[in-house]
């Protein structure tokens, strides 16, 4: 019989998703296995293709088509300011598939891009690994990793190298105009990289880069948004109870204006500039108020526009 311990512990853990088809594990050893899982890249955002098909992306333009017709009528709970901003993106009949188109355009630039990187300078078979930068919390709430991702340089490579000639995977979708700037506290780029991002995406919106060629874009964030909006939408029209706090969980960050420190409400974020917007969750609003000497709008302070 073993000696009783005076050491109790209970760790939290993470449980990882499932990778379908894919191998969760495999072994290296006996106490190394290497274990594969989703990176979610850190401050971007590329277009969704959750739809996954051309058919229900066709299926999300009705829908959209729709929530257009009940924000008209006055039934969707938003904002009139910002349902004047949104409604020329979703009235087209044609935002869920232009989201898909841009999404796979996205993810393909993004594979050709990591596979032409890592080979870059190296023979056939041996190309670069991988760096990675986490977040101070490496795991969102789908439990996917937060990272910056770069090819591995050398520290004769990187001496050699000024930082902008070794961007990050990160930065690339965002200098080709792939991916929005998607900053949020506290997981804010270093005083080094931050004009990095800035900078780039400022040139790919002034050159119409990729997502940015078309004026009737939803940003990524925009469109999950209004996904939800949808939802709750429909259960108000066919008369479902909504849940305590349900009618306004489409939209919940609150947002910074990186010029000049100014905090917006949820619904205001459209009266920044997409490169300048920081987000914050409620949660994190008064620590960031403090940290980053934020003052309020005076939207915000003084409760805003009417709600339809």
């Amino acid at each position: 019989m073993s000696d009783p311990v005076q050491i109790l512990w209970t760790p939290a853990g993470i449980p990882m998703p499932s990778l379908g088809s894919r191998a969760l594990v495999d072994v290296h050893d006996g106490d190394t296995p290497n274990v594969k899982m989703p990176v979610r890249m850190l401050s971007i955002d590329t277009p969704e293709t959750t739809a996954e098909t051309a058919e229900t992306a066709g299926r999300i333009d009705a829908e959209f088509k729709q929530l257009a017709a009940w924000i008209r009528e006055g039934i969707a709970p938003i904002s009139d300011d910002l349902a004047a901003f949104l409604l020329p993106k979703i009235e087209t009949g044609k935002a869920g598939s232009l989201q898909f188109r841009q999404g796979t355009k996205a993810a393909a630039f993004n594979t050709e891009n990591i596979k032409k990187r890592l080979a870059e300078g190296r023979k056939p078979g041996k190309e670069r690994g991988i760096f990675i930068r986490t977040a101070d919390a490496p795991f969102d709430d789908r439990n996917r990793l937060l990272a910056y991702i770069a090819p591995n340089y050398s520290k004769k490579e990187l001496a050699d190298r000024p930082r902008e000639k070794r961007p990050t995977f990160n930065l690339d979708l965002v200098t080709e105009g792939w991916a929005a700037p998607f900053v949020i506290y506290p997981s804010i780029p270093g005083e080094l990289d931050l004009p990095l991002l800035l900078k780039a995406a400022d040139k790919a919106v002034k050159e119409k880069k990729g997502i940015w060629k078309d004026a009737k874009t939803l940003l990524a964030y925009e469109y999950r948004a209004l996904e939800k909006l949808h939802d709750v939408t429909k259960k108000k029209v066919e008369k479902t109870a909504l849940k305590p706090g349900e009618e306004f969980s489409w939209r919940s960050r609150y947002c910074v204006d990186m010029r000049n420190r100014e905090l917006h409400g949820p619904e205001d974020y459209f009266r920044i500039p997409p490169v300048y917007r920081l987000w914050l969750w409620p949660q994190d609003v008064s620590e960031a108020v403090g940290q980053l000497n934020l003052t309020p709008s005076q939207r915000l302070a003084g409760g805003g526009s009417r709600t339809r």
